[in-house]
């Protein structure tokens, strides 16, 4: 490992990616402590700490929205934009046949997710700002968020952060041109565990005011590096279905006849289902904050329901506990199939010659691979479910909350995994060994 690490600095090329790559996580960290005007920091820590779904924000944008930086939504608008684009793809004609057309149309779709950035980045940062505004004085008593009584002013502020969220997305173009990794993942991983310390102080801090502490922070140290360990062994699985190339005789040469095969991830979805659930369930609890007042003198009947809303969907509760196992067990499915039809891999084969022995090519094949698919799928479906219903039970066991939510340790574990890929692949280029290889 330390020699490829070594071997890795020596080499020129790689050296400039790897240097350009921290130079942009470093710019990133500077931006994210770049706050809007007006702001008061001490009420938007408060408002962050306190409320779910804000905390799963500021996990995203790397602490930037207890900052209430210019890149406090962080890419968060640009990842939603790209599920949409995902999930429009099959259902209109127009997008699918872009999806056909290789690198160009590829292209185009790119576009088309950018345009819808900027309106989506808008509309959430304008409801972002009104929700904590009416939790906590965001911008003191001075100043009134609020397009219709201040536009120019509200309007200058959502446009900053836009800004800033568009200028991380430019950062994660970049850092794929010239740096390592895929960019985006990056900034989100450099914003996650730039978060480290202060989540390890954290856990300090709760251990040394619990009994038995140093058994119970073991215990939970135990279950994190399970859950890592896991992780990497789910998003490297993969089922490999043979593929046989017929040959074809063109003149005095042969061409095909070689075998090959097609890789299935066990977790083609990656983390996009716990993101998708995760974001449901918090929206009720997070509706009924406005709503329930916790004033014991408070009894009314919409009191009443807004407070079982408040408490029945915290993240603490066993009620979402076992709600976001199920959500994420059934988008993972679903995102899966969406992505499978989208690459049309049996009329691939057909259209190149390949075919899988045994099975018919054509509709067989596409019967086949579906098959597979949904079996493999179900141990990662079910493997999501309990990484995500894994800090309810650590916090159950040891009486400590895990600092990191389970999307966050996915994020880390996933992009380390995928960047060291790639710089072993660089390495083997150049007949080094590599960090995995070994």
């Amino acid at each position: 490992m330390r020699q490829a690490v070594v071997s890795a600095w020596k080499i020129a090329e790689l050296r400039s990616k790897i240097t350009f790559t921290l130079g942009m996580l470093l710019i990133f960290r500077l931006i994210a402590h770049i706050p809007v005007p007006h702001v008061d920091l001490a009420a938007i820590r408060q408002a962050t700490e306190g409320s779910q779904i804000l905390g799963l924000l500021n996990l995203f944008s790397g602490g930037a929205l207890s900052q209430f930086s210019v890149a406090a939504m962080g890419v968060y608008p640009y990842i939603t934009a790209s599920i949409i684009m995902q999930l429009l793809t099959p259902l209109i004609p127009a997008l699918q046949e872009l999806s056909k057309e290789g690198e160009q149309g590829r292209n185009r779709i790119n576009r088309y997710t950018y345009w819808l950035t900027v309106p989506l980045a808008y509309l959430q940062g304008y409801g972002q700002t009104l929700a904590i505004s009416r939790q906590v004085p965001l911008f003191g008593e001075g100043f009134n968020f609020s397009i219709t009584q201040n536009f120019f002013p509200t309007l200058t502020i959502l446009t900053m952060m836009v800004a800033g969220t568009m200028l991380l997305i430019w950062m994660g173009e970049l850092i794929d041109e010239k740096g390592i990794g895929n960019g985006l993942s990056i900034i989100i991983f450099g914003g996650i565990v730039s978060r480290l310390p202060a989540v390890v102080y954290q856990g300090f801090q709760e251990t040394a005011g619990a009994e038995q502490g140093i058994i119970r922070a073991i215990m939970l140290i135990v279950i994190a590096l399970a859950t890592v360990v896991g992780i990497v062994l789910i998003t490297e699985g993969q089922r490999r279905i043979p593929v046989q190339y017929a040959k074809r005789v063109r003149g005095n040469k042969v061409y095909g006849g070689q075998s090959s095969y097609i890789p299935l991830k066990v977790n083609m979805a990656g983390m996009i289902p716990l993101i998708f659930a995760q974001s449901i369930l918090i929206l009720p609890s997070t509706l009924a904050s406005y709503f329930y007042n916790p004033d014991p003198s408070a009894t009314g009947i919409g009191n009443r329901i807004a407070g079982f809303f408040y408490n029945s969907f915290g993240a603490e509760s066993l009620l979402y506990t076992i709600l976001l196992f199920l959500m994420v067990v059934g988008f993972t499915f679903f995102y899966t199939l969406v992505l499978f039809q989208q690459q049309n891999l049996s009329e691939s084969l057909q259209r190149n010659g390949g075919f899988i022995p045994g099975i018919r090519p054509g509709r067989n094949t596409d019967v086949y691979l579906q098959r597979v698919l949904t079996r493999i799928t179900l141990v990662g479906a079910l493997f999501l479910g309990v990484v995500a219903a894994m800090p309810f039970f650590a916090q159950q066991i040891t009486g400590l909350q895990l600092g990191l939510s389970s999307t966050a340790l996915l994020i880390v574990v996933g992009v380390a995994v995928d960047t060291m890929r790639q710089l072993e692949a660089q390495l083997l280029m150049r007949n080094y060994e590599g960090f995995i290889s070994r």
